[in-house]
């Protein structure tokens, strides 16, 4: 098996940048659907319909883009773990199929390993396609901590490309979904961290230490 080539700077933005809008392209679809239906409908009743829809979306559009920007922007040499908390809520709740557990004490860390953090429940999210719980934990004597990230459905299952890539054992090339797990073990790599993933029935988990 060969390990992944590694991007430059400039391929790596473009990834990151259309994993970014990858995530955000169906909430703001959804609302130029919802601005359609306003200008073509009088009915009362699909008019609060398409008001629905358009707020939601605006929410789940406005998580989305608050949880990349901790998770891929830069925010300040460290980053507060409540603010992370109050985003990790709004972007695993956002989509009404997940949940998230959220254990730790509230402290500031190096951005770098609040970004890994982040990093790792996209990752757990993603494990969960029919929705599910995301379980937190942080654990150690900041700054100096562990995660473990476990994402708990009845449909959970980690990628072999995810594994791959995080294993450093992918002959693939990097793509908007290998992105995530290729982006984890940079930040996991810059923090002086190492991530694992396994998983099981029922529950995959990711642990960084």
């Amino acid at each position: 098996m060969t390990e992944p080539t590694a991007p430059d700077d400039l391929e790596l933005a473009a990834l990151v940048s259309s994993r970014i809008c990858h995530d955000v392209i169906n909430p703001v679809a959804a609302i130029a659907n919802g601005l359609e239906m306003l200008g073509e409908e009088l009915d009362q009743a699909t008019r609060d319909a398409a008001m629905d829809l358009i707020r939601k979306s605006v929410a789940q559009a406005s998580a989305k883009l608050q949880f990349a920007r901790l998770a891929f922007g830069s925010a300040g040499a460290e980053i507060d773990l409540r603010e992370a908390e109050k985003v990790t809520r709004n972007f695993v709740g956002g989509s009404g199929k997940h949940q998230v557990n959220w254990q730790g004490p509230s402290v500031t860390l190096p951005k770098d390993r609040v970004k890994l953090l982040l990093n790792l429940v996209a990752l757990g999210v993603a494990a969960l396609p029919r929705g599910g719980t995301v379980n937190v934990e942080i654990g150690g004597h900041p700054p100096s901590v562990s995660f473990v990230v476990k994402a708990a459905g009845d449909a959970a299952r980690l990628a072999d490309q995810v594994r791959s890539v995080l294993s450093g054992a992918n002959g693939e090339t990097l793509d908007t979904r290998s992105i995530q797990p290729y982006y984890a073990k940079r930040i996991a790599a810059a923090s002086g961290m190492t991530v694992t993933a396994e998983a099981c029935e029922g529950e995959v988990e990711f642990k960084a230490a």
